[in-house]
């Protein structure tokens, strides 16, 4: 049976959802709420979404969303996930959850007493590419693991985005919580809890940063650095340095093209094929099992707080 969900704001990142939804069969999205009723109905019109509201409190009041999706500005996250808990329903939150780690505490608190399925939504970490490059680590193919570096960035006009709440720092924008936390998160994926993370930043005019870098250290002497930012051409890169080889992947968060390159000693560098999915469907299927009961969460608590208290370390460094 299928988890009925609704969708917390009408924003761009909803045409992926709606893509991975349609391609389910265990997920149907039937509802969508924005501040304005007649934004909520155009949009569910234009989507063929069943019903509409005019405010986030009445679709959470609807006893048929099972789960809601919340994509709104980041500093917005945190209330409403704790909102929509409150409300009884699941919760995917958009990444980045939040860089304050309490709000994510009190929201799996209250996921946690109340039975109910809490998860930030890094759609790669469910692609089966990133599962591959984690079974090539684990395998020792490229030996003990020393370095891994992640870029993500594009050109984002400030004059066109004035209003883009990435540029806003009362709603938590900025580069490092926009791009940059998909760099974090690989970061952590094969590092685990960093003991220690450095950032330096380039703050624009809005006072958001603009260009974020970092370098995070782990446990047994591995190293991960990273940059983002929105004010260079379309950039994105995972390599993955091992005492005996190197892994890279040009498009590990997008994933709009698959492929893993395995470089091992002087000859040519080996391309494995990964075949396509849409990991938006993966994402929502993977929390409509967990809501189900019939599959493991891949993100829950441990992952959304390790992640917050890193973006948290971040931005306290390149403050000092």
């Amino acid at each position: 049976m299928s988890v009925t969900w609704g969708l917390l704001s009408t924003a761009l990142i909803n045409e992926a959802i709606l893509a991975g939804a349609a391609e389910s069969e265990v997920v149907d999205v039937i509802a969508v709420a924005s501040r304005d009723q007649a934004r909520a109905r155009s949009y569910a019109r234009e989507h063929g979404i069943e019903r509409a509201y005019g405010s986030y409190e009445a679709l959470l009041a609807d006893p048929d969303v099972e789960a809601v999706h919340i994509s709104l500005p980041n500093g917005l996250h945190g209330e409403w996930a704790l909102r929509a808990l409150e409300a009884g329903k699941h919760v995917l939150v958009e990444k980045p959850f939040s860089r304050h780690p309490d709000e994510v505490e009190r929201a799996f608190d209250a996921a946690e007493a109340g039975g109910l399925v809490l998860s930030e939504g890094f759609m790669w970490r469910h692609h089966p590419q990133t599962a591959r490059l984690l079974e090539l680590v684990d395998s020792g193919t490229i030996g003990r693991l020393r370095l891994v570096r992640a870029a993500f960035g594009f050109s984002l006009s400030q004059e066109r985005g004035i209003r883009d709440t990435r540029f806003d720092p009362a709603l938590d924008g900025g580069a490092l919580m926009d791009v940059g936390s998909y760099c974090v998160n690989a970061l952590r994926l094969f590092g685990g809890e960093p003991a220690r993370a450095r950032g330096e930043q380039v703050v624009g005019r809005s006072g958001v940063d603009v260009v974020f870098t970092g370098a995070l250290a782990f446990a047994d002497d591995l190293v991960g650095h990273f940059d983002c930012g929105f004010v260079f051409p379309r950039r994105a890169g995972l390599e993955l340095v091992g005492e005996n080889g190197t892994i890279f992947v040009a498009d590990p968060f997008s994933i709009a093209q698959t492929g893993i390159e395995l470089q091992r000693g002087d000859v040519e560098p080996e391309q494995i094929a990964i075949e396509p999915a849409n990991h938006y469907r993966l994402e929502l299927e993977n929390v409509s099992a967990a809501i189900r009961g019939e599959g493991q969460l891949l993100l829950g608590r441990e992952d959304a707080l390790d992640q917050a208290r890193t973006i948290a370390a971040l931005y306290a460094s390149a403050a000092d």
